[in-house]
């Protein structure tokens, strides 16, 4: 059990953020579906895929430098982020980590001067998906969504950050 004043967010900064954003990402997609290439190309290079093309890797670390959560809020187009890899540690779940990674990326996003954030889900992800909803982001309809490279991917959401 975590108490969420005990874990702090800040950008990936060294190769063991990069390995546990790639553990813990893995643990859950094997967890519920399959690795998609599309996986494998954002989890085996975060830096490359994320953050050198202007997007940002936070991590959620407990005091001991324990890395128990992530989220990736990649580039998509001008003005345009999307939530990625969101992923918390099964042991750390259900105590406030989730809500606060997304919260730190809505901020970071508007610092970065986005106008709107997408994601992609699963509906069986539900408890993801309610916390999507409660974090201010909107289902899409089915006119503004943009194909998916994820099989997986039959959640659309927006949040636009006026």
């Amino acid at each position: 059990m975590s108490d969420t004043a005990a874990v702090t967010i800040a950008d990936l900064a060294t190769p063991a953020d990069a390995e546990a954003f790639r553990v813990l990402n893995e643990a859950w997609i094997t967890r519920f579906f399959a690795l998609e290439d599309e996986d494998r190309k954002y989890l085996g290079d975060p830096v490359g895929r994320i953050v050198e093309p202007g997007g940002v890797v936070l991590v959620a670390r407990l005091t001991d430098g324990t890395v128990v959560g992530c989220v990736g809020l990649a580039p998509v187009a001008p003005g345009v982020f999307e939530l990625v890899k969101m992923a918390v540690a099964t042991d750390h779940q259900g105590h406030g980590t989730g809500r606060r990674l997304i919260e730190t990326a809505i901020d970071r996003a508007r610092s970065l001067g986005a106008r709107r954030v997408v994601l992609e889900s699963n509906s069986g992800l539900a408890s993801a998906v309610h916390l999507y909803e409660t974090t201010g982001f909107r289902h899409l309809g089915p006119d503004e969504v943009e194909p998916s490279p994820y099989a997986r991917a039959d959640v659309h959401m927006a949040l636009d950050l006026g």
